[in-house]
């Protein structure tokens, strides 16, 4: 997932100030796949039988376009956070819509969708970190390696996890972390070096 170029963006946010008609369609297209893959690592299970994550980014859009002079004119947070924002937003919005109470018990049971933000699950990051591994005789490793690193996910807090799932997945920097969190700079850092360690130790069991 590679980032987008900040001189850029801010050189297309000017020229959407100014009336371009086809800035802000530029803006959101620079960063489409950056926030499906986010949408796709965020989903509930539930939710993903019912739409597709492009439809959760078809109606971010909408609001981004709806709201962007909004933006505009009191910028409080990075484009790319904003956006991410609108779109955490609609994601938690289709699950109440789609989902709604017949959703309570998975939710629960994965602890998403408790927040203003989908929260990252230990079986989730554990899929991610291992990858696809489809050779036969990688199963019985595989289902092994995933059940320690649940378990050390699992003895993380909620925050440490967002955090590793910011950092690692989402790939934003440490300041957009603690941006996003509501936490000094120095916390985010010290609790993804803290949730790293304990990968690491699940590795070395």
């Amino acid at each position: 997932m590679t980032t987008t170029d900040p001189s850029q963006t801010e050189m297309l946010l000017q020229m959407v100030a100014e009336g371009d008609p086809h800035a802000l369609g530029s803006l959101l297209q620079r960063e489409r796949d950056r926030l499906l893959r986010i949408i796709e690592f965020r989903m509930n299970h539930q939710l993903r039988s019912r739409i597709d994550p492009a439809d959760v980014m078809q109606e971010a859009c909408i609001d981004a376009t709806r709201r962007i002079g909004q933006y505009l004119k009191s910028p409080s947070m990075p484009f790319f956070l904003w956006l991410r924002f609108l779109t955490m937003q609609k994601l938690v919005q289709m699950h109440r819509r789609h989902i709604g109470a017949q959703g309570r018990d998975a939710t629960r049971e994965v602890s998403i969708f408790s927040g203003p933000t989908p929260q990252a699950t230990s079986a989730v990051l554990a899929a991610q970190l291992l990858g696809k591994q489809t050779s036969p005789s990688q199963a019985a490793i595989r289902a092994e390696t995933r059940r320690r690193l649940e378990a050390k996910l699992n003895e993380l807090d909620d925050m440490d996890r967002e955090v590793l799932a910011l950092r690692h997945f989402e790939q934003l920097t440490n300041a957009e972390v603690a941006r996003v969190l509501g936490i000094g700079e120095s916390a985010a850092s010290n609790r993804y070096v803290r949730a790293l360690r304990r990968l690491k130790e699940a590795w070395q069991t």
